[in-house]
């Protein structure tokens, strides 16, 4: 369950003054996370790829490529250079595409103070390894789970850029570390959760990407709101049923980080992952797709791997099956919608996460025949 964090007594500026932080990425949501981080009085410095993208945020105090229109914070810097984002930043929000995450971190070691904390902004699953994003972390910089945190939650970025009010959950094994999370991001129009449940919060933000690519392709088609609300309900449960199987609380899909996010992802236009579904259900191609929105779409990448988990677990996933046949072509987005509820014929149960995976029932089945015999 997540807990409020954070005294509302002292100002938000005051309770962070002093408090050093760095953001890797100046995509929308980097930049986003950056201001609000600004907003609620840290000493905040982004790291961007592009020189001039740095420069740009620097000097003029936007980044009119992913926010346009919006103005950050004087109080912002922005670099370049890794050595001068990373100098003295106690927590490092790691905002890049997850696909580059791992070679992000070999890069930035170098200069990584030792008693930094990690935090991860971003939703998706390494296609190679099918590692969640802490779990990169790990891999690649060896960290104890004390040092690796995860933010997660209803989080357009436009939106929060300008200031409309919203939440998020900061997760990490060690509750103390994930209340320091969550008070370095409590802006005035951003309140932030904490909960140690970092799988669950993990896998709700990955997992409603490819529920919201679904609900962008028969939007694309042009179904109507009964066809979205029995994917958004039957995704929350392929989502919980994946988390739990996984090891997650199944309290936390139903919290900002599960059905919050969700929600968000699935209705707005302003959602990459919705926008993404929608070009392929008016019969975009992926690549078409990517062109037309410059951006990554997290949701497309993190299908497969999810999938092949899914098999393993023993899980269940018709919608996200039937997206991965959009994709690959193998079916037409118009036939997505009369396939919602169930791989057959048969009526199944709404959720069922109190039955045990399909690997200890047949090991409880065959202990039975032996027992018998």
């Amino acid at each position: 369950m997540s807990i409020r964090a954070g005294a509302a007594a002292a100002p938000h500026a005051e309770r962070n003054r002093g408090r050093t932080v760095a953001v890797i990425g100046a995509g929308s949501w980097g930049t986003t996370f950056a201001k609000v981080l600004a907003d609620a009085g840290c000493d905040v410095t982004i790291w961007a790829r592009r020189p001039e993208v740095a420069h740009e945020i620097q000097v003029a105090r936007r980044n009119s490529q992913y926010l346009p229109g919006v103005n950050l914070p004087k109080t912002l810097s922005a670099t370049d250079d890794l050595a001068t984002a990373l100098q003295g930043a106690r927590l490092v929000f790691l905002a890049v595409p997850s696909q580059t995450l791992r070679q992000n971190l070999i890069d930035l070691e170098p200069f990584l103070d030792r008693r930094s904390v990690l935090v991860s902004l971003v939703k998706g699953v390494e296609k190679t390894t099918t590692m969640r994003m802490s779990e990169v972390i790990a891999d690649t910089l060896d960290l104890e789970p004390d040092r690796i945190a995860v933010v997660s939650g209803p989080n357009i970025a436009l939106e929060i850029a300008k200031e409309q009010p919203t939440g998020a959950v900061a997760s990490c094994a060690d509750l103390g570390v994930a209340q320091e999370v969550a008070m370095a991001a409590n802006a005035p129009y951003f309140r932030t959760y904490v909960n140690t449940d970092v799988i669950g919060t993990e896998l709700g933000g990955v997992l409603k990407n490819l529920i919201a690519l679904a609900i962008g392709i028969v939007d694309g088609v042009g179904y109507g709101e009964n066809t979205k609300a029995a994917i958004i309900t039957r995704g929350l449960a392929e989502m919980t049923e994946f988390s739990v199987a996984s090891g997650a609380d199944p309290a936390t899909l139903s919290g900002l980080a599960g059905l919050g996010d969700l929600i968000a992802t699935c209705q707005s236009p302003l959602s990459r992952n919705n926008t993404a579904g929608r070009l392929i259900g008016q019969g975009y191609t992926q690549e078409e797709t990517r062109e037309q929105m410059q951006q990554v779409a997290e949701g497309i990448t993190s299908v497969p791997p999810v999938l092949e988990l899914a098999r393993e677990r023993g899980v269940g996933m018709p919608i996200v099956e039937q997206v991965q046949m959009v994709l690959t072509g193998k079916m037409q987005p118009k036939h997505l919608g009369p396939h919602l509820a169930t791989e057959d014929e048969v009526p199944q149960a709404e959720l069922s996460l109190g039955a045990p995976p399909i690997g200890r029932l047949k090991r409880l089945f065959d202990r039975m025949k032996g027992t018998r015999a």
